[in-house]
């Protein structure tokens, strides 16, 4: 995809499932409610952290970074998704695919990262209860975040450039909902060996590096776990970290799928049905995820819920 073979002026079809045009009105449907959830949960996942004095502590300053990760995460591709579901037009810019896969993969290894992070939080509030507040200061707090973006910026940046040269010698059809690098490197002219053994090796080492070390956090947490005496602490050890748990699952599985197993070893429906997962379903998931188990944020929101209430009503009386 060098300037040579592509100009400003190009358009990039996207797929989709087009073939089976009967499914695009109940995928149209289902992505335009999911992503509207996924707008209105992590906005109040993000209000109430910031908002709230009660929640002012490192978790919930890492969930706020989640939730906007995945507000940003979604808004890259969704609405691009729900132009292309409604009508004929199934076009995409250069630039807009381009910025496409450079914004996703920044976000997408940014959240593997993340996610790592909050498990080392929950093992240090499990496993080390009185220095907590010692050792997640604020400080170490934004340097882990910041890690976390930086380094999913230095992926999008390897592996997106590297996809950016390749030439693809008229090739404008991209069989999927979006663009992301996988799928534009099976659009090229040219031997692409390099590239995908650099995603696989790249996209092992974001997904399986950050897994490695969550599995590791939670065994030691488990041990923790287990030793308390009493019922209701290890229920309430298991419910601390019960949410974040459903999240990594949700988020690593297709992930993993896609990127350590690139697409060559899966067919395509499958393959766009693992995208529309994690691009889609996952950052709905989210914010109800942390807001059903946390009796905390589930509070907060009340409060936050009522105050406004109460603000009204006064505008009202007056």
């Amino acid at each position: 995809m060098d300037h040579k073979n592509v100009s400003s002026h190009w358009v990039f079809i996207l797929l989709g499932f087009s073939d089976r045009p009967w499914l695009e009105m109940p995928l149209f449907l289902m992505v335009l409610v999911a992503y509207l959830f996924t707008l209105v949960g992590n906005v109040a996942i993000i209000l109430v952290s910031r908002l709230d004095p009660k929640l002012d502590s490192p978790m919930y300053f890492f969930l706020s970074n989640l939730s906007f990760l995945d507000l940003c995460f979604t808004t890259t591709t969704v609405p691009q998704m729900l132009k292309n579901l409604w009508g004929p037009d199934k076009t995409i810019s250069y630039g807009g695919c381009v910025a496409q896969f450079y914004i996703f993969h920044f976000l997408g290894a940014t959240e593997c990262i993340l996610l790592a992070m909050m498990s080392f939080d929950r093992y240090v509030a499990i496993c080390k209860p009185l220095h907590y507040l010692a050792i997640m200061h604020q400080r170490l707090s934004i340097l882990l975040v910041a890690t976390a973006w930086v380094s999913g910026l230095a992926n999008s940046l390897l592996q997106s450039s590297l996809t950016v040269q390749l030439p693809l010698c008229g090739n404008h059809v991209v069989d999927n909902f979006f663009c992301e690098v996988p799928v534009v490197i099976e659009m090229a002219c040219v031997d692409t060996s390099f590239n995908v053994a650099m995603l696989s090796v790249v996209g092992t080492f974001y997904a399986l590096v950050p897994l490695s070390l969550i599995l590791v956090s939670y065994s030691f947490i488990a041990v923790a776990v287990l030793r308390i005496r009493s019922s209701a602490g290890r229920l309430k050890a298991f419910n601390t970290c019960g949410s974040h748990v459903t999240v990594v699952s949700l988020f690593y599985g297709p992930v993993i799928g896609m990127y350590v197993q690139p697409s060559a070893d899966n067919s395509r429906d499958k393959a766009k049905l693992m995208t529309l997962f994690y691009s889609v379903v996952t950052p709905m998931f989210n914010p109800f995820i942390y807001t059903l188990r946390n009796k905390d944020v589930k509070g907060a929101l009340k409060r936050l819920l009522g105050k406004s209430s109460q603000s009204r009503g006064r505008r009202g009386e007056a």
